[in-house]
């Protein structure tokens, strides 16, 4: 039965990995920002939605109890343009963290 069981797994006897452990991995670059403003749920999908249709954007995290933004894009980020979002979105960019 042993022998059943490893000829589904996808590691090796070796215990190396035979599928692309990276595909679940976010690739990128990732910087923190500091929003004021942020109260509740609405705010952190607005500052989210505005930050990320930013070009190169690939996921943002937005949370209002700390204030904390944080994107992760395939370049480094343009902070006036983080800027332009966030003040679009109605919130204040006060900066990297």
């Amino acid at each position: 039965m042993t022998s059943q069981m490893n000829s589904t797994s996808c590691c090796t006897p070796a215990g190396t990995c035979g599928s692309d452990a990276r595909a679940d991995v976010q690739v990128g670059i990732t910087t923190v920002y500091k929003v004021t403003g942020m109260t509740c749920g609405h705010c952190e999908g607005s500052v989210s939605r505005e930050v990320s249709a930013i070009p190169g954007v690939t996921s943002v995290k937005a949370v209002a109890a700390t204030g904390l933004l944080t994107v992760t894009s395939t370049r480094p980020l343009d902070d006036e343009a983080v800027r332009a979002a966030v003040d679009e979105a109605g919130y204040e960019l006060a900066g990297r963290v």
